[in-house]
């Protein structure tokens, strides 16, 4: 068999080797987790049982009683059968835990020999591309066309990510928003039955901090926007709350003002809302982008590896 081929072969499987072992590994941890946690408990109820042997063995009120009452024999009988039955089962389940251990060393150990098996893999894979390219011909064309798509995707799944970064950074700022007003909005209810000062103070607090936090979310969703504009993907987000009735309530402090207040807060939380509605449908749509971009790049590097493997060499 040829150079490249030949350690390819062998390569690629150590790689599938290794992904079994890691699949191996994760269940025997689980299983030495479980163990562990029943030998423990087992091991507390076989010093609970031994215990109770140990009273009776020695000089205890217990073991007096039932001296006094003449079953001291059969009570001792039955505890040290306890005794004996919860050291069996300890027992059991300390050796499933050793061997749960042992396959976990052993699983590891080889692991470790593993270790790197697919960068090596993916370098020499990649070194017979680059020849298999530089040989020419209508393979190597197809190579270099499939390479340079798998590029601009790559490209694409950047743009994705950084796009749904801002997304998402939108969004929590969006959720902070809404909490700041149903806030304000619990606190303006009261207020409306006779909340006082106190009410009141807190409602504007919560305005003030929504506010602070739409200027913010504002600044975010240009960034939104125009990391959007990379992936060709357009959305209008706007997002205000009006300030001036807080005034008239602070001057009037009447129902009506209170009323308007509500009414105002509730409009602002259902605008927020639709804004974070639209944010979140977006990131939906973006993460579906990148899935897709990573399947189809995923496919590419599939079908350059089978024309590489298809070109002895």
């Amino acid at each position: 068999m040829n150079y490249y081929d030949q350690q390819l072969k062998e390569l690629f499987a150590q790689c599938a080797r290794k992904r079994k072992l890691e699949a191996s590994a994760a269940e025997l941890r689980r299983q030495r987790d479980t163990y562990a946690a029943r030998a423990e408990e087992l091991e507390q109820a076989m010093q609970e049982e031994q215990a109770d042997v140990d009273r009776l063995e020695g000089r205890s009120l217990a073991a007096f009683f039932y001296n006094v009452v003449g079953k001291m024999d059969e009570k001792l009988t039955q505890e040290r059968q306890e005794a004996y039955a919860a050291r069996v089962q300890y027992d059991a389940a300390a050796r499933e835990l050793a061997g749960a251990e042992e396959d976990l060393r052993r699983c590891q150990a080889e692991l470790k020999a593993l270790d790197g098996c697919e960068e090596r893999y993916g370098a020499l894979l990649r070194e017979k591309t680059q020849a298999v390219k530089a040989a020419g011909g209508a393979v190597a064309e197809q190579i270099l066309a499939l390479e340079e798509r798998s590029a601009y995707l790559e490209s694409q799944e950047r743009e994705l990510r950084e796009a749904s970064a801002a997304g998402q950074n939108a969004l929590s700022t969006a959720e902070q928003i809404l909490e700041s007003l149903n806030s304000a909005e619990n606190w303006g209810t009261w207020d409306l039955v006779g909340g006082g000062l106190m009410a009141d103070l807190a409602k504007h607090s919560r305005l003030d901090d929504a506010q602070e936090s739409v200027e913010y979310l504002q600044s975010q969703l240009r960034a939104f926007r125009t990391e959007l504009a990379d992936v060709t993907i357009s959305a209008d987000f706007q997002v205000n709350i009006d300030g001036f009735l807080r005034v008239a309530d602070y001057v009037f402090d009447g129902i009506f003002a209170d009323w308007a207040v509500l009414d105002q807060i509730n409009r602002s939380q259902a605008q927020v809302e639709d804004t974070r509605d639209q944010i979140s449908g977006v990131l939906h749509h973006l993460h579906q982008m990148t899935d897709q971009a990573k399947e189809e790049r995923a496919g590419l590097q599939q079908e350059i590896e089978r024309l590489v493997s298809s070109v002895p060499m």
